[in-house]
């Protein structure tokens, strides 16, 4: 534009110039006038320079904002991801926390049905043990009963072993009896031969049981019936005489050796 400006000027004062030499303008009478257009072109570049700067500075500096926006969201991606790695990776430490809770409680109510089960059967046994105990203490007073009139029987036997031991003696003879041991601390067991007419050898025996006050008659061979042993040990009880069990027992032995 100055250019064209400036060239349109050149040939207006060549013009006058030509027309000058030829004859006096009245542009040679008008006062010089300085348009500058110099200081207006040095502007012009000033400006451009100015505003190519301003281009450029705010086209690096949307490129840098752009890079820095593009950094910041790789940052956000990656902070994403390890969170949601973290997230994993605590979920997982939660169901294996809830696991193991679970997996306690279970092993806890399995310890305490253990536990009741075996309070229940402490209980039961120290039950059965009370129980134990009672009948032992019971069996116990009922030895030492049993005890004290073995040992009141045996003190009797023995005041009057002193009168006993010539009849006794006179017994054995003519029944021919003999006295021996049950192997039974309570028992005697009385042996008579000469009760069968047709063996004179074979025995027949009983076992009298002195363990209380009133004597029994527990075994015997060969068997008799119950009811005549009984008879005979009723009359033994009321005289308590030996004598009358002796005989008796004889007698029995000898009519069941003949039937």
């Amino acid at each position: 534009m100055a250019s064209a400006f400036e060239s349109s000027l050149s040939s207006s004062v060549s013009g006058r110039q030509t027309l000058s030499a030829t004859a006096p303008s009245m542009a040679d009478s008008l006062p010089s006038i300085n348009f500058g257009f110099d200081e207006l072109r040095d502007r012009m570049a000033k400006f451009s320079a100015r505003f190519d700067a301003f281009i450029e500075q705010g086209r690096k500096r949307v490129l840098e904002e752009r890079n820095q926006f593009r950094m910041d969201i790789t940052e956000l991606q990656e902070d994403q991801r390890m969170k949601t790695k973290d997230m994993e990776i605590l979920q997982h430490k939660t169901n294996t926390h809830q696991q193991m809770v679970s997996k306690e409680a279970a092993e806890t109510r399995e310890m305490q049905a253990a536990i009741a089960s075996l309070s229940a059967q402490r209980d039961k046994n120290k039950a059965a043990r009370d129980t134990l105990q009672q009948q032992i203490a019971e069996t116990q007073r009922e030895i030492d009963g049993r005890l004290a009139a073995q040992r009141s029987h045996a003190q009797y036997l023995e005041s009057q072993s002193r009168f006993n031991v010539p009849e006794l003696d006179f017994w054995m003879q003519n029944l021919c009896l003999k006295i021996e041991g049950a192997g039974q601390t309570d028992r005697l067991k009385f042996a008579y031969s000469h009760v069968d007419e047709k063996d004179w050898d074979r025995e027949a025996w009983f076992e009298l049981v002195i363990a209380s006050r009133d004597y029994d008659v527990r075994h015997c061979r060969p068997k008799l019936e119950r009811e005549k042993v009984e008879r005979v040990l009723e009359r033994v009880n009321e005289t308590r005489d030996l004598a009358v069990l002796l005989k008796g027992m004889r007698e029995l032995f000898v009519e069941s050796m003949k039937s």
